[in-house]
């Protein structure tokens, strides 16, 4: 569905993915694990059409892709929840959710469908029932987090990229966003999760590319995904200390 071909990145002098070949399919949570520098944000901001690469090239169904700006990726059913939690603090939840809607698609919800799809979006992700009237910012981070992913979901997209979103959540959102996620994979779309975090990495991802130092190490799929798998692809040099006792 979506692949990346020798894809390099640079920023002056600095590489910050190098020549990486990738290949996502549908119906799949594909992650992408790395230490903070290996490359994740990269791959986000080249996927989200923030950045464009130096060399390579990205296709999505075969096609070339050439994102000018993010607003092109969302055109093609890309849709990214960034680790930063990006709304309007003074709008209301519900405006925040359907913020850039209207330019995207050519119809227009009425205001009764608007709220019925808001809040069977948020009711997917959230345990909590949110008033769609309250302003955003007044909401918890938690609850502001999930309220951006519902901006993304609204847009019916085929890619939803999630880069670090679990950061701001505790346990109980977390179990409600990764049912969530496996019921959008279920229909056949792709999920790029972009994580650190070993527990979450083993308990949703279907496939997990390992990224170090801007390169593509290695992609485990199943069985394959152990924690002492991915944590020696991660840092290599990481040696178990023995003691000896005299």
């Amino acid at each position: 569905m979506l692949t990346l071909s020798g894809v390099t990145k640079r920023y002056g002098e600095t590489l910050a993915l190098v020549e990486a070949d990738l290949a996502f399919t549908p119906g799949h949570v594909h992650t992408i694990l790395g230490e903070n520098g290996s490359g994740k944000s990269t791959l986000v901001k080249l996927l989200s059409g923030v950045v464009a690469p130096t060399a390579g090239e990205i296709r999505l169904d075969g096609q070339p892709l050439h994102f000018a700006r993010p607003a092109d990726a969302q055109r093609h059913g890309i849709a990214t929840v960034f680790q930063e939690v990006l709304l309007a603090p003074e709008r209301s939840v519900l405006e925040n959710i359907f913020m850039g809607y209207d330019g995207l698609l050519t119809y227009r919800l009425s205001r009764t469908e608007r709220r019925d799809k808001a809040a069977q979006l948020l009711a997917a992700v959230s345990r909590t029932p949110m008033d769609l009237d309250q302003p955003a910012g007044e909401a918890a981070l938690a609850q502001q987090q999930l309220i951006v992913l519902a901006r993304a979901l609204v847009r019916d997209p085929r890619i939803l990229i999630l880069d670090e979103v679990t950061a701001a959540l505790d346990f109980g959102d977390r179990d409600v966003l990764f049912d969530a996620v496996r019921s959008f994979v279920a229909q056949g779309r792709l999920v790029i999760f972009i994580s650190h975090r070993m527990d979450e990495v083993r308990r949703l991802s279907d496939r997990v590319t390992v990224l170090r130092s801007g390169r593509v190490v290695e992609t485990l799929a199943g069985a394959e995904i152990t924690g002492a798998r991915l944590l020696a692809l991660m840092l290599p040099d990481t040696r178990i200390p023995v003691h000896h006792h005299d």
